[in-house]
């Protein structure tokens, strides 16, 4: 084997690791998010806990304004203290509050324990999107992305397959208490996860950054715009604002709709009799969840030849239509089943290409703070979600056409707001030098 050979292999070796170790946090964040929607119809026959799917609806909406607040707080806090301190320090918050979820005496205490759990988990997804793409090259930012983004999905059906083989025997505090294990990994983290290099430089640490960069063969990278109050100023000001809305408003859309599916799935297959087709209600939960990671790495294999954000259309357009074919209720379970697992993809997958979009869009040292905006302001479609879709289903308790309906047309949107993006960004664009860059300061 020749030096080149060795070396190649030494880094792409190194780059998996870092990868694997932040997917494998990340599936923790997948479960102990999703499995709310796995637990709402038995916390709704909880005695002493008069839930109505209203209620419901506002109990999932706090998870996720926790994350919208950890999003914005963890991208610009990696940016400011360094991604490996924002993972573990994220990873051990949300794992600590999902378990102790499990033993909450009531609605009230349930739901605070869940929007302090929402802010670790809306802090870990950017701060190791950040890290992640700064260890391979920008090609493979779109693969890697998604197949670390994967571990969201994958925690979704691990916590169905657990509710499938727990809830009816333990109920449903079980699945909280798992939640626990996460502080396994996050120990893990502390020993083996590696500091960015591009942050350590954009902090003056070259030489910490030099031997990283040796140990995993990586180029190093100069850095422009530097952490802190100057990256917010960066991604909110010419040539970036108009970009950054965008990526806000496409990323808002494709939240309402991947997480209010995985918040109101079972129940909205429960409720509606032209589900009932021989199959548990949690089952269609495992399939929306599968499929957003096989056939996601479709589409991340497709980004590469064709570029994120074209393929993000596409995806978007996709999961559009097969909700609302959805809507027509199908009488093979096979069919909607397969209409599932192309909504999965097309909401979850096409949030992957956004994700993968989003870093290369921006400079280096501005990308945690890039990714923090887009996730943070995006998860406010993953607040209004949940209870949109509770407050349809009180009004029609026995209809699931309006929710998947509402889906359907926020995934549309997202396509249409990803189709101007990428129309904006095919036009050529005037690149800041490093003097505008410093401008901008």
């Amino acid at each position: 084997m020749s030096a080149t050979s060795h070396s190649r292999s030494a880094h792409s070796r190194s780059a998996l690791w870092v990868v694997v170790l932040c997917w494998s946090l990340v599936i923790f964040d997948g479960y102990d998010l999703i499995v709310y929607g796995a637990t709402i119809p038995a916390l709704l026959r909880e005695p002493g806990w008069p839930l109505t799917p209203d209620d419901a609806g506002h109990l999932g909406s706090l998870a996720f304004a926790g994350m919208l607040v950890g999003a914005l707080c963890g991208g610009a806090l990696a940016d400011r203290f360094g991604r490996r301190r924002a993972i573990i320090g994220a990873t051990l918050w949300f794992s600590v509050w999902t378990g102790v979820c499990g033993w909450a005496t009531g609605p009230e205490q349930f739901g605070l324990m869940r929007f302090l759990a929402g802010l670790g988990l809306g802090a870990l997804i950017p701060s190791a999107n950040a890290l992640t793409t700064e260890f391979v090259t920008p090609r493979w930012r779109s693969v890697v992305t998604t197949a670390m983004m994967s571990g969201v999905p994958l925690g979704g059906a691990l916590a169905s397959v657990v509710a499938l083989q727990v809830i009816d025997d333990h109920g449903w505090a079980p699945l909280y208490h798992f939640g626990f294990l996460g502080l396994v990994l996050a120990a893990a983290a502390a020993v083996a996860l590696p500091e960015s290099p591009t942050w350590l430089r954009s902090r003056n640490h070259l030489e910490q950054a030099a031997r990283i960069e040796a140990n995993y063969r990586l180029r190093p990278t100069p850095t422009l715009v530097g952490p802190g109050p100057t990256a917010a100023r960066t991604v909110l000001r010419r040539p970036y604002a108009l970009s950054t809305a965008l990526f806000v408003l496409a990323t808002t859309a494709t939240m309402f709709t991947w997480y209010g599916l995985g918040t109101w799935l079972p129940k909205l297959t429960r409720a509606d009799a032209r589900f009932d087709l021989g199959s548990d209600p949690v089952t269609y939960l495992l399939a929306l969840n599968l499929g957003a990671v096989a056939v996601s790495g479709v589409t991340a294999w497709s980004a590469t030849r064709f570029g994120a954000l074209r393929v993000a259309v596409v995806a978007a357009s996709a999961g559009a239509l097969s909700l609302a074919a959805l809507t027509t209720f199908p009488s093979s379970v096979g069919l909607v089943y397969g209409l599932l697992i192309i909504a999965g993809a097309g909401s979850h997958g096409t949030l992957c290409l956004v994700i993968a979009a989003i870093a290369g869009h921006y400079p280096d040292g501005v990308r945690g703070t890039a990714l923090g905006a887009s996730l943070g302001g995006g998860r406010i479609g993953a607040v209004i979600a949940p209870t949109a879709a509770g407050w349809i289903l009180t009004r029609d308790p026995t209809s699931a056409t309006g929710s998947i309906g509402l889906f359907a047309a926020a995934s549309g949107v997202a396509a249409a707001l990803l189709l101007l993006l990428y129309l904006r960004s095919a036009r050529p664009q005037v690149q800041p030098t490093p003097v505008t860059a410093a401008l901008a300061r």
